[in-house]
Parts: structure tokens; sequence; C-alpha cells
């Protein structure tokens, strides 16, 4: 089967969804400079819960995007970076991530217009 994301069976779209995904960019973003524990990641991305944070790592490392290793020490501790898969995708989630903090403003003027437009 050639890949074609706009097919409902494609197993591609599958491949989007999740580097579509906000907490998914922002992870890969964060891991791009090295590794870093599951508390880390949790302390830097605000917002997301434990559930969805660790629901996206495994997520990740389902994909072949990072890798998970854990240190048999006590307190157990777990280190997460990306794999290969993982760093080729940084560029362009990185461009993502660029994009909508450079454009934020215009998005929101837009947004404003549409919103009065609609009133």
């Amino acid at each position: 089967m050639q890949p074609n994301a706009y097919a409902a069976d494609c197993p591609s779209r599958q491949i989007l969804d999740r580097i579509g995904d906000t907490w998914s960019v922002l992870v890969v973003v964060m891991l791009a400079d090295g590794m870093h524990r599951y508390t880390e990641l949790a302390k830097r991305i605000q917002g997301v819960s434990p559930k969805m944070l660790t629901q996206t790592l495994r997520g990740l490392e389902r994909d072949g995007l990072i890798t998970r290793t854990v240190h048999p020490v006590v307190p157990p501790r777990v280190d997460y970076a990306l794999t290969e898969l993982g760093q080729s995708l940084y560029g362009l989630v990185e461009g993502l991530e660029k994009w909508a903090e450079a454009h934020i403003e215009d998005v929101q003027a837009a947004r404003s217009l549409y919103d009065e437009a609609q009133a």
C-alpha cells in the first residue's frame, strides 16, 4: 500500500496525529537539547497533566521517536531522549513552535476581528 495521509485507513495519519499533538511537539523540542527526566519535563511543560505526559511519552516511545532508560538506583531514575528518528523530526516541530511564538499576536488579532464580525 502506498502511503496516503488523505486516505482514512492509512497508518501515516496516526503519525500526523502524534506529531501534531501539542504535548508531543513540546516534548520533542525539549528533548532536542539532551536527556531529561520525567520531573524535568513535567516542570517545564506547564499545563500538561501527569496522565497526559505519561501517555505522550509512551506514544512517542512506541513510535520510535524517544527512548526511555531506566537506571537501577533507588529511587528509580528514568531518562528520556530523542532517537535518531526523533532527531529527524525535531527540525519540523521546532519550526512549528517558533512559528506559533512569532505569530501569536497576528493570530490573536485575526481571532478578535472574526469574533467581532460574528457578534
